[in-house]
């Protein structure tokens, strides 16, 4: 028997899903897929989040795009789940609908002068660098010598890093071409990471601590008195995971590190909960509650600082949106293993919020689609989604994507990048819209 499969969302969970389905072909059921993008390309976070000095991250592309060769898997991009299908029709047209639209919406702070100009998230940030054409125009003042990024994970580690290296840095990689010109005549020197909770409590990965030392142009400093306290909170909890401990090793290395004496500084302030973004019309000044851990518990210390600053980007987490009528809870879609409702099924970062690494989503992905081939009944006699879109609606299928694709890698070693993304949405349909 032969199912249609539509899967929404062309990101890292999105290809592993069509993956595992692929792989589950056999002689009693086979799967047709079909995948629907919203943007006019393909990849999700690989293209639009990972940070373009970490090229070896995006190669897992390459599997994406053997996933794509194979026979029965369709590419529908350009096509807006809630506005050019809705989910009811998709779930009328497939035997499956799978979302893997993951967690587009930033979390907010939920304090006032939170929604003063140059205050935006970090969801914003990193889609401007990157190219998404939905922030291609965004406006951003870099005239300030010290910036604050808020948050204690990987997301806040990259933007810090973008936003305090050398752009020099930055001329071979794929950065959209607006980004390294506006990171060029930054003023900015000082880039201060602040995060509410302890050293032990950071969510950095082990690998993006130990490539700060190597930045060239950036002295890298961590507060050794926070780090000790830290260690020795730790050492009181006896059991605790291994990767703490290398997490506070590697940072208490870098701070007992002998420093260049640089102009460009990074430096990580923990315990440190932001109260207030002040400022007249522009981020000013930001003012902080000092935080103290006693008893495993974070708690106010009734202390307060500020620090002045003209940029301030959060990154504090993202959420699943709620604009197709699901529930939302705890930055995910609601959901059973997976299992939504009637056919309808989850993965990634919709399923379990936006937590784990790229591979985690091959795993996840996996484990979807065996429960949904667990749960298969006959197949429906489906349309599909051509049967939905209006006859003028301009999709972008693999072979436009390919266009696409071509002209940027060709573009891009015209000047010794890897590519030099198209950042226009209409120029990005144009040129991949089949004639």
């Amino acid at each position: 028997m032969k199912y249609k499969i539509a899967i929404v969302g062309a990101g890292p969970a999105g290809y592993f899903t069509a993956q595992a389905f692929q792989r589950a072909n056999n002689k009693e059921h086979s799967f047709s897929i079909d995948m629907i993008e919203r943007l006019p390309t393909p990849w999700g976070l690989i293209r639009s989040g990972v940070a373009p000095d970490h090229p070896k991250i995006k190669t897992v592309s390459k599997v994406f795009e053997k996933i794509a060769r194979e026979n029965d898997f369709r590419l529908f991009a350009n096509v807006e789940l809630g506005k050019d299908v809705s989910l009811r029709d998709l779930r009328e047209a497939y035997d499956i609908v799978v979302l893997a639209t993951g967690s587009p919406k930033s979390k907010k702070l939920g304090i006032k002068g939170e929604d003063l100009l140059n205050c935006l998230p970090a969801s914003s940030f990193v889609s401007w660098y990157n190219g998404h054409p939905d922030f291609s125009d965004l406006e951003i003042d870099f005239n300030c010598d010290t910036a604050i990024v808020i948050g204690a994970g990987n997301v806040a580690i990259d933007v810090a890093r973008i936003l305090v290296n050398d752009p020099s840095e930055l001329e071979r990689t794929d950065i959209a071409e607006h980004a390294l010109k506006s990171l060029k005549s930054s003023s900015i020197r000082k880039v201060i990471v602040c995060g509410r909770r302890g050293p032990e409590h950071a969510a950095f990965t082990l690998s993006e601590l130990r490539e700060l030392p190597e930045l060239d142009h950036v002295d890298v400093i961590f507060d050794n008195h926070q780090l000790n306290d830290a260690t020795t909170r730790v050492d009181k909890l006896g059991v605790i995971e291994k990767d703490i401990r290398l997490n506070i090793l590697a940072m208490k290395s870098i701070a007992e590190s002998r420093k260049k004496g640089l102009k460009r500084n990074l430096e990580f302030r923990f315990l440190a909960n932001p109260v207030e973004i002040r400022g007249s019309q522009k981020v000013e000044e930001v003012l902080f509650s000092s935080n103290e851990i006693a008893e495993g518990k974070i708690r106010p210390s009734g202390q307060y600082f500020s620090i002045n600053s003209g940029l301030v980007v959060t990154a504090i987490g993202y959420e699943s949106e709620d604009n197709l009528g699901l529930k939302v809870d705890g930055g995910r879609i609601v959901n059973i293993a997976g299992h939504v409702e009637h056919n309808v099924y989850v993965t990634g970062w919709a399923k379990r919020g936006p937590v784990g690494v790229i591979g985690t989503n091959k795993s996840d992905s996996a484990d979807v689609v065996q429960l949904i081939i667990q749960n298969l009944k006959a197949p429906k006699n489906c349309a599909g989604i051509v049967s939905l879109l209006r006859s003028d609606h301009k999709v972008i299928n693999q072979v436009g994507w390919d266009k696409i694709n071509a002209s940027e890698v060709i573009a891009g070693e015209l000047s010794g990048k890897p590519r030099q993304k198209e950042v226009d949405w209409n120029r990005l349909i144009n040129l991949g819209t089949i004639s």
